[in-house]
C-alpha cells in the first residue's frame, strides 16, 4: 500500500504547511535526504502553547508532538509532491518546552514517533532525540524536526 493510501485509510488529513517564521526554508532535499526544519504544533489552527510540568499534561504534550508530526508530513508532501517518495524516516528530534524537573520528554515525543510508524510501518521507525528546553518559538509546547530518506523525483 502506498503511503498516500495509508494516510487515507487512517483518515488523516494533513494541515496546510506552515510558512517559516524566520530566515530558513521548511525542507531541504540533498543527497537522498529531506531535512525538515522544526515544526510547531498547530491543533485546529491554534498553536499548542505552554510548558510540560507546569500548564501542559503529558497527554496534551503527546497530542502536540503528533501535531508536529502531521506538519512534518505536510511539509514533506509539499516539498516532494507525494509522500510515496519517502523511503524511511531516519531521525526525529523532539524539543519539549518543560520545567527543569520534568523528565517525560520521551513519552511526549512518542506522539510524533507513533504517527510515523502508523503511516510508514517499519520504514517509520527511526532514531530519535527527545530533550527538554526552557522555551520554544512563539511559546510552543513542543517542536519536532526530521531527517527522511527519499527516492528520486
Amino acid at each position: 500500500m502506498s503511503h498516500e493510501a495509508r494516510l487515507a485509510e487512517l483518515g488523516i488529513t494533513l494541515p496546510k504547511p506552515a510558512a517559516p517564521v524566520a530566515s530558513y526554508v521548511a525542507v531541504v532535499v540533498s543527497n537522498g535526504l529531506a531535512h525538515v526544519s522544526g515544526q510547531l504544533p498547530f491543533i485546529d489552527g491554534d498553536l499548542a502553547k505552554g510548558r510540560l510540568g507546569e500548564s501542559v499534561t503529558v497527554e496534551q504534550g503527546m497530542t502536540a508532538a503528533r501535531a508536529c508530526g502531521l506538519m512534518i508530513l505536510a511539509q514533506l508532501k509539499a516539498a516532494l509532491g507525494s509522500l510515496d517518495r519517502v523511503e524511511r524516516v531516519v531521525k526525529l528530534g523532539a524539543f519539549v518546552n518543560s520545567t527543569p524537573d520534568f523528565v517525560d520528554q520521551p513519552k511526549v515525543a512518542n506522539g510524533a514517533s507513533d504517527l510515523m510508524a502508523e503511516v510508514f510501518g517499519d520504514a517509520g521507525k527511526h532514531a530519535r532525540a527527545a530533550v527538554g528546553v526552557p522555551a520554544l518559538p512563539l511559546g510552543a509546547a513542543v517542536e519536532v524536526d526530521a531527517i527522511v530518506a527519499v527516492s528520486g523525483a
